[in-house]
């Protein structure tokens, strides 16, 4: 597809680019220029926004707590010395009983 632009209206996407980019109408959207790029993409909403600030992962919720605690502790050190550190905790071989 190619749009023209000219002085005095506004831009406009047509409707197959908007369908396919599943945009709907009353949706807010954020548009971000850098480089001769425009850039836009669907606004999430707040619940949506939280979801994606929200981390899933165990080993990476156990990381972040671990330096969060070492954090209030006083402890500080080097982000290569943390994450050696959560690699040697993951090799060390099992015992069991």
């Amino acid at each position: 597809m190619t749009v023209t632009v000219k002085n005095r209206t506004p831009l406009v996407v047509p409707t197959a680019a908007r369908r396919k980019a599943g945009f709907k109408s009353g949706q807010e959207l954020e548009v971000k220029a850098s480089g001769g790029v425009i850039t836009i993409v669907r606004k999430p909403s707040p619940d949506e926004a939280q979801d994606e600030r929200e981390v899933r992962d165990p080993k990476i919720q156990a990381a972040i707590r671990d330096g969060y605690e070492e954090f209030l502790a006083g402890k500080t050190r080097p982000i290569e010395e943390f994450f050696a550190a959560r690699a040697r905790k993951r090799t060390r071989p099992r015992l069991s009983a």
